[in-house]
């Protein structure tokens, strides 16, 4: 029986789970409450914070997952009862802050800090990234001394100069489009979170079953045993995957998910 094998699935949400309005379909939602009933383990893997998924997600899948956030800087593991966050140093973050700020003083920049969401100046990100709130606006110096969970910005930068300088001291990965550039600890991945897991509760990698559409699923796709893209992923996930399946918008998780109930 082919569920046996994937004993356990991860989610990304963004572009995966969540169709265009941000939402994760009755059809969807049936199929991941049949494959739990067949003793599948579901992990959602998200670079969103806590308190995103939450307003996302109905709380009967919040109470039945396990949550990889921040691309991987946070782990809630309702298996195994592992609770890990991977800060950026408070040096780090000073040191970020001053370069970009130094460039480019306009620069939109925010700071995740444990849920907390932290910027220099007022900004509307409703459109950017689909939320539904704002950062607290904080003064430079208080940002400086804080251990980030992630560190984002969007604006005028240049990009390869600033991969050059931080690439030893960050993982650094540009999604939406190269609007949004989130930086988080060189611990921090949602691959690395996911072995994690796997090692506690005795699965193997290459039976994990994982599904992503952005360059932050690369390492999954690489890590994990059958790797699914979805329709509208990038390309470069489409090469290294198992299998393509339909878009976030065509319920391409549920028919994959479905299959395995059969």
């Amino acid at each position: 029986m082919i569920s046996l094998k994937f004993p356990l699935i991860v989610l990304d949400l963004d572009g995966t789970l969540l169709n265009s309005n941000k939402e994760i379909t009755n059809r969807s939602h049936r199929a991941i409450m049949e494959c739990t009933s067949l003793g599948m383990k579901f992990v959602f893997a998200t670079a969103r914070p806590p308190r995103a998924v939450r307003s996302f997600m109905k709380e009967e899948l919040i109470r039945l997952g396990s949550f990889i956030y921040y691309n991987g800087a946070y782990i809630d593991c309702k298996h195994t009862g592992i609770r890990d966050h991977v800060l950026i140093e408070s040096e780090v973050t000073t040191e970020v802050l001053d370069y970009c700020l130094t460039c480019n003083p306009n620069l939109d920049i925010s700071l995740e800090v444990k849920d907390e969401w932290m910027s220099l100046r007022e900004y509307d990100y409703t459109t950017l990234i689909k939320v539904r709130d704002n950062p607290i606006v904080k003064p430079l110096e208080e940002l400086k001394r804080l251990a980030a969970s992630k560190i984002l910005f969007s604006g005028d930068l240049d990009i390869l100069s600033f991969l050059e300088k931080f690439k030893t001291k960050l993982n650094i990965l540009t999604t939406d489009n190269g609007k949004l550039v989130q930086l988080s600890s060189l611990r921090a991945s949602k691959e690395s979170a996911v072995s994690v897991l796997c090692k506690s509760m005795n699965i193997a990698l290459e039976n994990v079953m994982v599904f992503g559409d952005d360059f932050n699923d690369i390492g999954l796709f690489k890590s994990c045993g059958y790797p699914v893209a979805m329709g509208n992923a990038i390309e470069e996930l489409k090469r290294i995957s198992k299998e393509i399946t339909e878009t976030n918008d065509k319920d391409g998780v549920a028919k994959i998910l479905e299959r395995l109930c059969e």
